[in-house]
């Protein structure tokens, strides 16, 4: 599984609205600026955040953005999906549209498996987790293991 770079910075973004919550819109600028996201890049992004209802915005000159929601109610499963679509695909297809057969069966369960794995993480970390620093204990142990932070 990769995390594309539009994934990464969204999640990026959404925090920094995250623990910015409650002073008011921030605007595209300052978050571009304070997270080197390029500018326009992160305009798409927005956008692509705001059809997912993850953020509003508001224009004017006390417009910006902020988080739709509280930040407790997003998780980063539901930002990756609302700029980069379903989280695990193989070949650009969720794993529950494959068919294999011969051999090759018992790949199907397997990229099931990995889809769960990965959404148990996701789902189960939301902006305000992040916002405080405070990963769940599960994400955080699997963090904490000797071969996490190893590149095989």
């Amino acid at each position: 599984m990769r995390i594309s770079a539009r994934a990464d910075y969204a999640v990026r973004a959404v925090l920094e609205l995250a623990v910015r919550q409650g002073n008011g819109p921030v605007k595209a600028e300052e978050i571009a600026s304070v997270q080197a996201i390029p500018h326009k890049f992160l305009e798409g992004i927005l956008g692509d955040l705001r059809r997912g209802g993850i953020v509003d915005s508001r224009r004017g000159g006390g417009g910006g953005y902020r988080l739709a929601r509280e930040a407790a109610d997003i998780t980063v499963a539901d930002v990756i999906r609302a700029v980069d679509g379903p989280i695990v695909s193989v070949r650009g297809e969720r794993p529950t549209g494959l068919a294999y057969t011969g051999t090759a069966q018992p790949l199907l369960p397997l990229w099931i498996a990995l889809r769960a794995n990965v959404r148990r993480i996701l789902e189960g970390v939301t902006l305000a987790d992040l916002a405080a620093d405070e990963l769940p204990e599960p994400v955080r142990a699997l963090a904490a293991e000797p071969g996490a932070w190893e590149n095989p």
